[in-house]
């Protein structure tokens, strides 16, 4: 008996370079999704996988003019901090003009997985800090980003990510010192 053809769900491309492009992205959604996830929720996005998911849609969309494919990776990152400022923004305007209180965020379960519980009372203080300070500790600390990176990544001076840093660092100490 002959074997029944199976069609593929999508065609494989025929382009070289696309092929490129379709390897270079798996690689990359394969190394660094579950860090750019981490990411995202500890900038404190309501919906850390969309953030991620439109992260990779506009590297897949721009791919062709990453001037160096190591690079990709620092877009990715800086992409993601810059969706999560943008939506952390946009609830922020939307909120104020809501007549009735904003409802109490419900963490998804990826997210809450993510975090273990001796973490929760940090990311709390995390997530009252200012969006600039809670950037650039979570880009150093969490990270471990160099002065250099943080900077292309949040698309501020080296002097101020030390500024954010420093501000950051006082501010979560107090709010950790006062919760003890």
């Amino acid at each position: 008996m002959p074997e029944p053809e199976v069609e593929a769900l999508a065609p494989a491309p025929a382009d070289p370079a696309e092929r490129e492009r379709e390897a270079g992205l798996a690689g990359l959604f394969e190394l660094h999704y579950a860090s750019m996830l981490r990411l995202a929720v500890l900038l404190g996005a309501d919906d850390p996988e969309n953030v991620v998911a439109e992260a990779y849609y506009q590297i897949y969309r721009k791919w062709r003019r990453l001037r160096d494919i190591e690079a990709a990776e620092a877009y990715l990152r800086s992409t993601v901090c810059n969706l999560t400022r943008m939506r952390i923004r946009h609830l922020q305007v939307a909120r104020k003009h809501v007549e009735s209180p904003p409802e109490e965020t419900v963490v998804s379960a990826e997210s809450a997985a993510l975090l273990r519980d001796d973490q929760r009372v940090l990311i709390d203080a995390l997530q009252q800090l200012p969006a600039r300070q809670r950037e650039a500790l979570v880009l150093r600390h969490w990270l471990g980003l160099k002065e250099g990176e943080i900077a292309a990544a949040m698309g501020i001076s080296s002097g101020s990510v030390k500024t954010h840093t420093a501000r950051g660092l006082a501010a979560l100490t107090q709010a950790m010192e006062a919760r003890r």
